[in-house]
């Protein structure tokens, strides 16, 4: 009976270590993300099934222009096209992320297909994190159901990735953190705070 207690005791501590460590991992991503802050970053993108031209032969950087406790704003900028934001925000509660694209027009307006992403279903490690596409996206574009977004990071780079689950589309833009770049612009519609 004694060796039943011990087991069950011995389970419950594991499970509340292992509970910890995962919560503590998003926490690591989460100040990681935190410490480019007021930093850009030039990318190329290293995986474009579609192979776009919007991103063909264009300077693509991020810049990381407006932190807080619970938000990071991103910018990703394409040559001239200064549209795409990447906000990240993290759940009080939970701990879990989110990460949400915001398309803005020149004029600052929001772009008619905006405001989706995905929550991570789970804490991630300290360098990844997935953002599997939530029920706001799937309405607003039906075939972005299938989508999962993720972010690795670390410190030598930046990397957003995105995967239509079924499908051969994939992207990704890694972002060389070692040598940061002048980056001047906000995004379409955001003021540097």
């Amino acid at each position: 009976m004694k060796r039943k207690i011990y087991s069950v005791i011995l389970f419950l501590a594991l499970c509340g270590f292992f509970f910890a460590q995962k919560a503590s991992d998003a926490g690591a991503f989460w100040s990681s993300l935190n410490q480019q802050c007021g930093k850009a970053f030039e990318g190329k993108v290293t995986n474009d099934s579609a192979q776009s031209s919007d991103f063909l032969e264009k300077r693509l950087t991020m810049s990381v222009f407006e932190c807080s406790a619970n938000t990071v704003k991103v910018g990703f900028f394409v040559g001239e096209d200064a549209s795409r934001t990447w906000v990240f925000t993290r759940a009080k509660s939970s701990g879990n992320l989110t990460l949400k694209h915001d398309h803005r027009k020149k004029d600052g307006s929001p772009d008619e297909i905006t405001k989706y992403g995905g929550t991570s279903s789970n804490k991630g490690t300290e360098n990844i994190q997935f953002f599997p596409a939530d029920s706001f996206t799937a309405g607003l574009v039906p075939a972005a159901a299938q989508n999962v977004w993720w972010i690795q990071l670390d410190e030598y780079k930046f990397v957003y990735n995105l995967n239509r689950i079924g499908t051969d589309r994939k992207f990704s833009v890694s972002f060389n953190l070692k040598h940061p770049v002048h980056e001047p612009r906000t995004p379409w519609g955001w003021i540097k705070k």
